[in-house]
């Protein structure tokens, strides 16, 4: 086919949707693996069913996956699609409100037969692929199914195995129609099934078969390209939430020179960490699957205690079960990462969707005085350097740290510019290796300027010292029951947490200038969509500027000055109000929230039209 055919557009939103048994997860990820080597900007929002296995047509059952790929900078998976691919009947009833006007919809004939309309929920006899009501859109409608057994016919495979391939025959269609080459999956197919040929051979067939019924159809005029993305130099690769955090807990170990312990328990959506970290035992890390949330932190404490950096993952339900261990935690004053990958609640809630309401509870979610420190990532890529972050903390300054992700974070993905080891800073480690020469006795609780204790390690002679959850008399570590020493104790503890401030960097203004009318503050996923939000508005000239919190306890020096240099501040949150909660408190100013608790993230769109409103 002639250039002459190809027609260069700057920015494509994807959706791929079908039954959770349909692969359409497997094929999200292969385009943007495929978009990312070619050096487009890319964003991604995979959308989970919230059951294990939802009765298949079924709109419960429904799985996404939307990809938002550029040759300009974005921020977000994108607010509508531009082509909305239907394996089933549910899958377009779902996703069709998302879908623009005059929209490209690809749609599996035989996943709208009379069964799969009837598990709709489509009334009898209506079939939207028949009826007209798809006038306003593009409508392309192809038999995946019987396509790709005609590719096979010639395969010894079981039909059930054959049909498992069709997600092959719509990736290879739209690496035709963006004039993509199918070299990146290929590879993939190898690799993943090497071993077994049969099933190697059927995939390559069908992905093949989905590019060359493209390239013969002539159902679209034209095929589309997009040009790569105007991005700093360096080795990218495509990166989800989960995996950065990862390998920034192995950075941080690597730069500290620590062994690394992960104690957890898989929780949705946070498992992926462990799955992870358990290929990196070349790095000195160790994973212990333990048997329920509260094993899993007690673990992680242990080896803290044992001179290792003690992690823990969970979601929100795990973090209520961890409160009393993490108390422990902050009784003994030592190192341990609690990472909160949120999801919807209360409960068990909706385990498969997005939200941002831990943040009340990462800071106050534990009996008595229990101050911790709080950082948030604010993207994919993000991941990687508030993991780095969160660890540093942690054993600087002897203390618990939180990091908070969440579902969107965790799942999406993103380009990673590669880090060089080299540019990555060292994390100083000190432990007490004996008794000074003016010590006569080991005084556990002796602070220095940052009010942090000695790491003193089991065995290290000497260095013997109690340790358990009764409050401590202040420098020897006894136990008190002084009321005069709990309340000290109670302060320094609090006063520690808050000289971190002096040890983090200054609250930056992302975009915008630094007085105007309207700052939009924000924390964790909401960063895409605000920032796209700013960019547009400044675009047209407004006072409109964005701030990003990473640190959330303590807050960065400069934020009262920073929040006090507009005339309005806005706070969007995927919650009903937490962080809103905790600014009017502290800086007493009359900012205004913008929730949406829905499970899904906040749209440009949305936010464009609230900035407009405080305009």
């Amino acid at each position: 086919m002639s250039d002459r055919t190809i027609q260069q557009i700057e920015d494509v939103v994807i959706k791929f949707a079908g039954d959770s048994g349909d692969g359409m997860q497997l094929t999200g990820t292969q385009f943007s693996n495929n978009t990312a080597l070619i050096g487009n900007d890319l964003s991604t929002f995979p959308d989970f069913p919230a059951e294990i296995r939802a009765p298949q047509g079924t709109l419960p059952g429904v799985s996404g996956f939307q990809l938002h790929f550029s040759s300009n900078r974005i921020f977000t998976p994108g607010d509508a699609c531009d082509v909305l691919v239907a394996m089933n009947a549910a899958a377009l009833k779902a996703n069709l409100k998302g879908l623009k006007k005059g929209g490209i919809i690809i749609a599996n004939t035989d996943g709208f037969d009379a069964k799969n309309l009837r598990l709709a929920n489509y009334p009898d006899g209506i079939n939207p692929l028949e009826d007209g009501s798809l006038v306003n859109y593009q409508l392309h409608t192809m038999d995946v199914t019987k396509m790709t057994r005609e590719a096979l016919k010639e395969s010894t495979l079981g039909m059930k195995e054959k049909d498992r391939a069709k997600n092959m025959f719509v990736l290879g269609f739209l690496y035709w129609l963006y004039d993509r080459d199918m070299q990146s999956t290929l590879n993939f197919l190898n690799d993943k099934f090497g071993k077994k040929p049969d099933i190697l051979d059927s995939n390559v067939k069908v992905l093949q078969a989905g590019y060359h019924f493209a390239e013969t159809v002539e159902a679209f005029a034209s095929r589309f390209r997009v040009e790569k993305a105007r991005m700093e130099p360096g080795t990218y690769r495509s990166i989800t939430g989960n995996t950065a955090l990862s390998y920034g807990l192995v950075a941080a170990g690597q730069q500290s020179g620590l062994p690394l312990f992960l104690g957890t328990y898989p929780i949705t959506p946070a498992s992926d960490i462990l799955h992870e970290l358990s290929r990196y035992k070349n790095f000195g890390i160790r994973t212990f699957q333990a048997e329920d949330e509260i094993a899993g932190i007690a673990s992680a404490i242990g080896a803290s205690y044992g001179g290792h950096m003690g992690i823990t993952t969970t979601s929100g339900p795990g973090v209520a079960l961890k409160g009393e261990a993490m108390g422990l935690a902050v009784m003994l004053e030592i190192p341990l990462l609690i990472i909160d990958i949120q999801r919807g609640g209360p409960s068990t809630g909706l385990p498969t969707k997005t939200e941002q309401s831990d943040l009340l509870q990462a800071y106050y979610g534990r009996n008595g005085e229990c101050p911790m420190p709080v950082v948030a990532a604010a993207t994919p890529s993000d991941c990687f350097n508030m993991a780095f972050e969160a660890f540093r903390i942690s054993v600087q300054h002897m203390t618990p740290v939180i990091l908070l992700s969440d579902g969107y974070i965790a799942n999406g993905a993103e380009p990673w510019r590669f880090p060089k080891q080299a540019d990555l800073p060292k994390i100083e480690v000190k432990f007490k290796k004996g008794l000074a020469e003016d010590e006569e006795t080991f005084l556990p609780y002796q602070r220095d300027e940052n009010l942090v204790r000695p790491w003193a390690v089991p065995g290290t002679p000497g260095l013997e010292h109690r340790i358990g959850g009764l409050e401590k008399q202040n420098i020897t570590g006894n136990v008190s029951y002084d009321p005069e020493n709990h309340q000290l104790m109670v302060k320094i503890r609090q006063e520690k947490v808050d000289k971190i401030a002096d040890h983090i960097p200054l609250q930056d203004i992302e975009v915008g200038p630094e007085k105007g009318k309207v700052l939009v503050l924000g924390w964790g996923s909401t960063f895409g969509a605000i920032k796209s939000a700013v960019l547009e508005l400044l675009a047209e000239g407004h006072e409109v500027a964005h701030a990003h919190i990473r640190y959330l306890r303590p807050f960065p020096r400069n934020l009262e000055e920073i929040l006090h240099s507009y005339d309005h501040v806005l706070i969007p949150e995927i919650n009903n109000g937490q962080l809103i909660k905790i600014i009017r408190e502290q800086f007493l100013i009359p900012a205004k929230g913008y929730n949406k608790v829905m499970g899904v993230p906040i749209t440009k769109g949305e936010l464009v039209e609230k900035i407009r409103e405080l305009l």
